[in-house]
């Protein structure tokens, strides 16, 4: 089901400009508190179980189809005026995507999370996109870009960084030291190095921009 909603939304963003909206709306409207439960259930499950220790099993297949429905979800998000909630829940519930990264899951899923948390930190709307401006005009899309900082910034404040993997085996950000039995040579993933900083920085550069007071600011 996961699979075949995310081929129809990719297929339905190919659509002639004029009706692309009515299609989505019509397509995402009916399914949009479902769309928000899978959410809710899906990234607020227990990780840590056997049945994600391989990245090869159903469970972790069955995930990676949610984070590509996810991703399409974020790209029709353009095509409407008012974004649907399904296309905001990335934004608004960001802390489950964050939890999940720093999960034990296998490192191919949080490779997955960190860029498409990259590429919300990088959208932007139409309105934005031809207005050039470095900052975003359109209200929701500054509600939710917000929200996405704020969650962003506390966990940063925290420990979190240090729980994510560079690699797929030994490397930790802020860390240079090996696993027992792994090769010391492995290098960092410099893909979510980058990603990583990316977000970290953004967030950080939409939450400056969007304070009211100096000592926010610091």
């Amino acid at each position: 089901c996961l699979r075949t909603l995310a081929a129809i939304l990719k297929e339905t963003l190919k659509d002639a400009l004029v009706a692309r909206a009515g299609h989505l709306k019509k397509l995402l409207a009916p399914l949009d508190a479902v769309l928000e439960g899978f959410y809710n259930a899906i990234l607020l499950h227990h990780f840590d179980s056997h049945h994600y220790t391989s990245p090869y099993s159903e469970a972790t297949n069955n995930l990676i189809s949610f984070i590509d429905l996810l991703e399409a979800l974020l790209a029709s998000r353009i095509e409407l005026e008012l974004p649907l909630r399904c296309q905001r829940i990335l934004f608004l519930k960001v802390s489950y995507v964050l939890n999940v990264i720093s999960s034990s899951i296998p490192y191919v899923i949080k490779k997955k999370f960190i860029l498409l948390l990259k590429k919300c930190v990088l959208y932007k709307s139409r309105e934005d996109a031809k207005g050039g401006s470095l900052f975003l005009q359109t209200p929701s899309l500054c509600e939710d870009m917000l929200a996405l900082s704020n969650v962003v910034l506390q966990v940063v404040n925290l420990t979190w960084l240090n729980q994510i993997p560079l690699t797929g085996k030994s490397s930790y950000f802020g860390s240079s030291e090996t696993a027992p039995g792994h090769d010391s040579q492995v290098g960092s993933d410099q893909t979510v190095l980058r990603a990583l900083s990316l977000v970290v920085l953004k967030a950080l550069e939409f939450k400056i921009h969007n304070s009211a007071t100096e000592a926010e600011i610091k």
